[in-house]
């Protein structure tokens, strides 16, 4: 791997993930049901993705298969509804805080693995889980004057932990899928993800006016379809822990454009908290060892 190549990954990762992190703002200032959002999304990314296709000549009869077709049907349930999830927890809990909590994904990536692939599990790795409990605990007790909206910001936490979930299990999906184009496999997903959500659609709630229908617009044909382009392609030029490293740009852009679009100001636990789930998520991802003991844990978990 040339160094041009790999700087020109990390560039494209780069604006990737500063793309990714001001998503929540764009849905939030967008003012439709999440719903609605993950909808018009698919619909407006899947044009995108199909036009990027086409260009890419991936419209092979050779690339289609029963079975990638429904894993690829099978992934997009999870990924619609993780996208439906995460925009309700955005409105609940703050950009800040349902990001943070999204971020606990890398260890249900693990445990998922451990119990469907058999993955082991090193002692590190629950180390760093233990972190992200503890970080967890902060950001969900918190004072309610800090709530983005009172009564409803343990539901948006339950909301982007339930997202992060589906978002490992569309992982291990896509994992099944290896030798299919990444932007093949999105482009089935959000192409049924638009069939299954439009009987579920607010209709007399569309987007009004020329802003809003220019947000939702972005949010479609930039940050899905030109934003998984750049990720899926820095994905195949960087080293693993490079691609690790680089997309925790993503929760760290979230919360500064939480804080300067919408006035988020945290309490001190809800900070720590949120730094103690993105250290962890941090230290799985890059693979960072805490247990320096060569210590076998158990059945199922492997030494450091």
């Amino acid at each position: 791997m040339s160094t041009t190549e790999i700087r020109r990954g990390a560039t494209e990762m780069v604006v990737a993930m500063l793309m990714s992190g001001t998503i929540g703002w764009l849905v939030v200032a967008s003012k439709q049901a999440p719903i609605n959002v993950a909808f018009l999304r698919c619909v407006l990314g899947g044009a995108t993705l199909a036009l990027v296709c086409a260009a890419l000549g991936l419209f092979r009869r050779s690339l289609f298969s029963l079975r990638m077709v429904l894993l690829a049907v099978l992934g997009s349930a999870a990924i619609v509804v993780n996208w439906v999830l995460l925009f309700a927890a955005y409105s609940r809990a703050s950009i800040s805080m349902a990001t943070a909590v999204y971020n606990t994904q890398p260890f249900m990536l693990v445990g998922l693995g451990a119990l469907v692939l058999r993955e082991r599990v090193t002692a590190s790795t629950l180390a760093w889980l233990a972190i992200a409990f503890v970080g967890l605990v902060c950001v969900v007790e918190v004072p309610p004057a800090v709530l983005a909206v009172p009564g409803q910001y343990l539901q948006g936490v339950a909301c982007a932990a339930g997202a992060a979930f589906l978002y490992a299990v569309s992982s291990i999906i896509t994992r099944h899928l290896k030798g299919t184009p990444p932007h093949l496999i999105a482009l089935v997903q959000v192409a049924f993800g638009a069939l299954a959500l439009a009987p579920f659609i607010h209709y007399d709630t569309l987007p009004a006016t020329p802003l809003h229908w220019a947000q939702i617009a972005t949010l479609g044909i930039v940050h899905t379809g030109i934003m998984y382009v750049l990720l899926y392609g820095a994905i195949q030029k960087l080293p693993t822990a490079m691609t690790g490293a680089l997309s925790f740009i993503y929760p760290v852009v979230a919360i500064l454009v939480d804080w300067l679009a919408f006035g988020q100001r945290l309490a001190w636990s809800q900070v720590v908290g949120a730094a103690l789930i993105l250290l962890a998520a941090a230290g799985v991802n890059l693979g960072w060892r805490i247990v320096p003991q060569r210590l076998l844990i158990g059945s199922g978990l492997t030494k450091d």
